[in-house]
């Protein structure tokens, strides 16, 4: 994992803290909206991998169904 990425999960795990229990999110929900514009697409995806890697190690957030447009949502658990 390069070390810009590495930065940026840590960033949103951070994030996720703020989140109450049962919260619906998907991983651009933890950025605002200019900062995640400005990460690059191909970026983006691979972010998306190591978040979902990171989620199925912890017990705190839950990886649940994909939307319509196949973004991996996520649950807050207690």
């Amino acid at each position: 994992m390069a070390k810009k990425e590495k930065k940026i999960i840590k960033e949103a795990w951070q994030e996720t803290k703020n989140l109450k229990e049962g919260e619906v999110f998907l991983l651009k929900d933890l950025f605002k909206g200019y900062k995640w514009n400005r990460i690059k697409t191909e970026t983006r995806s691979s972010l998306g991998r190591l978040f979902l890697e990171k989620v199925q190690k912890k017990k705190s957030v839950e990886a649940i169904e994909k939307t319509s447009s196949q973004q991996q949502q996520y649950r807050k658990l207690g």
